[in-house]
């Protein structure tokens, strides 16, 4: 059992990279595959308030339903945008990875290092090719 969760969506690229570097790291987290196990009300409500982040910044406003929905206008509440959150679940913002150190949602995904336990990388590059670590597990410069 890990002490370490991905909310995780494989079809994003940000994504797949966050978890391939907790892998990367030697670990293998608890993955919830959110939009098959959406989290419920009091999940989000624990996520976000362990975040810190404001309900509008952990929202996706690229999907199509954001727009549909008509969610960037001001008259949505918190509590409106988190249904909307629940009911589509396309609209949590992702990665959110929660550890010891903290729960963050991850954007860009080598950002996921700070909160993984400190231990000794190999190199490291993501899907399109951009070096995370280099050959002596270093952040490229």
């Amino acid at each position: 059992m890990t002490d370490i969760t991905i909310y995780h969506n494989p079809k994003c690229g940000t994504s797949r990279n966050t978890l391939a570097l907790i892998r990367h790291a030697g670990i293998e987290p608890r993955v919830v595959h959110y939009l098959e196990q959406t989290p419920t009300r009091a999940e989000l409500l624990a996520l976000l308030a362990a975040m810190g982040t404001p309900v509008r910044e952990a929202i996706r406003a690229k999907e199509a339903v954001y727009k549909e929905l008509d969610l960037d206008n001001a008259k949505w509440s918190d509590d409106a945008l988190i249904d909307a959150m629940l009911a589509h679940p396309i609209l949590i913002n992702r990665p959110i990875v929660v550890t010891p150190k903290g729960t963050r949602l991850f954007r860009p995904s080598e950002a996921v290092l700070e909160l993984l336990p400190d231990a000794p990388l190999a190199a490291f590059t993501k899907e399109d090719g951009e070096v995370v670590l280099d050959a002596s597990g270093k952040r490229p410069v």
